[in-house]
């Protein structure tokens, strides 16, 4: 029996307003974020997922908690989700790197699983551990539609992982997941893969 995994980002923090890497770094949202939190709270009161899970980090708590709150459900956390340690990059930009240490920027563009930041987490243990979350997650529910809110990074990874594409082509092929739009993910019990759609926004722009 297979699972529906709704797969969104967290919304807007200070640092990625900035593009800076936040990692495990626990930073809050912005009033953007906030808003973006309340856009998936209203998309959860429409679509009624089965069941929310977070990571530990406070972004991504507070952007479920608009979708607990209409679902009437308490949010289940998982470690395994949590944003990949940046390492050096924790607060920085790239481009703030790259002027620092050229040769170590181009070679993380190149290939940023070979060549990840100074003192970050490794990409693959990181791609298999939120792998593994995920999967635990889908054997919990089997058959339901789950709300998961996680981090760009990690979430990337583990559709690399999950859809047999290269660790190392994940920011090619995944350029950004946006804020609070969902991926829809459909794991069976055999742990096969489908992507049915990706970056789909909670709303549509009312401007």
């Amino acid at each position: 029996m297979s699972t529906t995994l709704l797969l969104a980002r967290h919304g807007q923090t200070i640092w990625h307003a900035e593009n800076r890497y936040a990692g495990v770094s626990d930073i809050g949202l912005t009033d953007e974020g906030r808003a973006q939190a309340e856009a998936l709270g209203r998309w959860a009161a429409a679509h009624r997922p089965d069941a929310v899970w977070t990571s530990p980090l406070s972004r991504a708590i507070a952007t479920a908690d608009p979708a607990c709150r209409a679902l009437g459900v308490t949010p289940h956390r998982e470690p395994g989700l949590r944003e990949c340690d940046f390492g050096v990059l924790e607060g920085r930009t790239l481009a703030e790197f790259a002027a620092e240490v050229p040769d170590a920027a181009e070679a993380f563009r190149a290939d940023p699983v070979s060549y990840p930041f100074p003192d970050a987490e490794d990409p693959v243990a990181a791609a298999a551990r939120g792998t593994q979350a995920l999967r635990r997650i889908a054997a919990a529910h089997p058959g339901e539609r789950v709300l998961v809110v996680a981090h760009n990074t990690l979430l990337r990874l583990v559709l690399c992982t999950l859809l047999s594409i290269p660790l190392g082509e994940y920011r090619r092929v995944f350029p950004r997941l946006r804020n609070a739009a969902i991926t829809e993910l459909r794991l069976d019990e055999h742990g096969s893969a489908a992507l049915l759609s990706l970056n789909v926004p909670c709303e549509q722009d009312r401007s």
